[in-house]
């Protein structure tokens, strides 16, 4: 059970992977979080703020993520830069996160606004949560989660596969349990299971 009130007035940096498919999810989850008195900033990144999908061009989905939170995206390096020396979150949720980021956050590789945005905040030793949406979490990308759990400040929103039988190797986060994923993680705690039996 999420506890509203301490929600209310968090500061929270929503950061957005190119895992094109759960955007839905992700705004709806979002616009949640907002109505729950969160100050939700959004960070893209390139390809997510920039790729026309089937599931909506950027122009439209940029647009709408802006109108959800009520802030201008923050799409650029030199943007994401001064989250930490500005200690404008008190957490920074990356949802959805992919296997391609989660590479690059498992080994220290910022060329994102995303993973500056992530490393920017975690100079302030706060937390960071994690959404996974990706078709290899159980493959390729699974010693890339293993790393991370392994992570100060690191917490992982409880994933489940998605299409065990299609797509074995898939896992997608539980995004309603993004707001009792956040709350534990400002108390330290990763919320559990971790890994879900399938929705």
């Amino acid at each position: 059970m999420t506890d509203i009130t301490r929600l209310s007035g968090l500061r929270i940096g929503a950061a957005v992977c190119g895992s094109f498919c759960t955007f839905e999810k992700v705004f709806r989850m979002l616009s949640e979080l907002s109505d729950l008195g969160c100050e939700v900033t959004p960070i893209m990144s390139y390809n997510a703020y920039s790729t026309d999908t089937r599931f909506g061009t950027a122009e439209e989905n940029n647009t709408r993520l802006a109108e959800i939170t009520g802030h201008g995206i923050i799409h650029e390096i030199v943007a994401a830069e001064p989250i930490g020396p500005k200690k404008m979150f008190d957490v920074l949720l990356v949802a959805p996160c992919t296997g391609n980021t989660l590479a690059k956050l498992a080994l220290g590789i910022v060329d994102t606004p995303v993973c500056m945005a992530v490393k920017s905040h975690l100079r302030n030793q706060r937390p960071v949560v994690i959404a996974v949406s990706t078709n290899d979490a159980l493959s390729g990308a699974a010693k890339n989660i293993g790393t991370l759990r392994n992570y100060k400040n690191f917490y992982f929103v409880p994933a489940y596969q998605d299409d065990s039988i299609g797509k074995p190797f898939s896992m997608i986060a539980d995004f309603t349990k993004i707001p009792q994923t956040i709350e534990a993680a400002l108390d330290g705690r990763q919320i559990q299971p971790v890994l879900m039996p399938p929705m």
